[in-house]
C-alpha cells in the first residue's frame, strides 16, 4: 500500500470511528508535573520497546523529552488482565504523579473480548486515579487491513475525561520504514512515539514549552 494513500485512509478511518471531535479537539487538560515528577509507562510489548534496543524504547527517549524520570513497565506478550492484575504494585513501588496507560493490543491480537478489554482498562484507570496519579491514554489499533484505532479506547477517555492520543500506532504501522514487524515500531517509530506523547502532554499542559 502507498504510504500516502494509507494515511489519507487513515484520516477517513479516524473521522468515521472516532469522529471529527475525537481527531480534531484540544486535548483534556492535565495538571502540570513538577520536574522531580515520575513519569510510569505501562503496558505490554509496545512499551517495553520490542524491536528496538532498551534505550530506543519510547519510555527511554521520552525521558530525555521530558527531562522526567519515565519507568518502564511493559511486559511483552502480557493481557489486559494480567495487567489490571500487576497495576497495583506498580503504583505501590514507583508511586507515579502521571500514568501513560497503553495496553491491550494482545488481546485485539488474540481476537479476546473487547468488552472485557474495556472493562479492563476501565479498571485499570479507576485504579492510578485513585492511587492520586493522572492518566494520559494511548490507543491501540485493531489489527487488521486498515489499522483502525479500536474505539473503544475513545470511549474510556471520554468516560473519564483523559487526554488520549488515538492514531500514533496506526500511523507508525501502516509505514513500513517506522516498524520493525507487522506489530511492533522500530527504532525510528519509538521515537516519533515518544514526540507524538511528548506533544500531547505539552497540548494538555502536563509540561510546559
Amino acid at each position: 500500500m502507498d504510504v500516502t494513500n494509507a494515511y489519507k485512509n487513515l484520516l477517513l478511518i479516524c473521522i468515521v470511528v472516532f469522529g471529527l471531535t475525537g481527531c480534531d479537539q484540544p486535548p483534556t487538560s492535565l495538571k502540570p508535573l513538577s520536574h522531580d515528577a515520575v513519569i510510569l509507562a505501562f503496558g505490554d510489548s509496545l512499551t517495553f520497546g520490542t524491536g528496538a534496543k532498551p534505550e530506543q524504547s519510547y519510555p527511554s527517549v521520552l525521558s530525555e523529552l521530558t527531562g522526567r524520570k519515565v519507568i518502564n513497565s511493559g511486559v511483552p506478550g502480557e493481557l489486559s488482565g494480567a495487567g489490571l492484575a500487576r497495576l497495583s504494585q506498580q503504583l505501590q513501588e514507583t508511586k507515579p504523579d502521571l500514568v501513560i496507560l497503553c495496553h491491550g493490543g494482545n488481546d485485539l491480537l488474540r481476537k479476546q473480548s473487547r468488552q472485557q478489554l474495556q472493562a479492563n482498562l476501565q479498571s485499570m484507570v479507576d485504579e492510578i486515579t485513585a492511587s492520586g496519579a493522572q492518566v494520559l491514554l494511548i490507543a491501540v489499533p485493531a489489527f487488521g487491513i486498515n489499522l483502525a484505532p479500536a474505539p473503544l479506547y475513545l470511549e474510556v477517555a471520554q468516560t473519564n475525561n483523559v487526554p488520549i492520543q488515538p492514531t500514533i500506532l496506526s500511523e507508525l504501522l501502516i509505514d513500513n520504514a517506522l516498524k520493525a514487524d507487522q506489530v511492533h515500531p522500530n527504532a525510528l517509530g519509538y521515537q516519533q512515539f515518544a514526540q507524538s506523547i511528548h506533544r500531547l502532554m505539552i497540548e494538555s499542559g502536563a509540561i510546559a514549552h
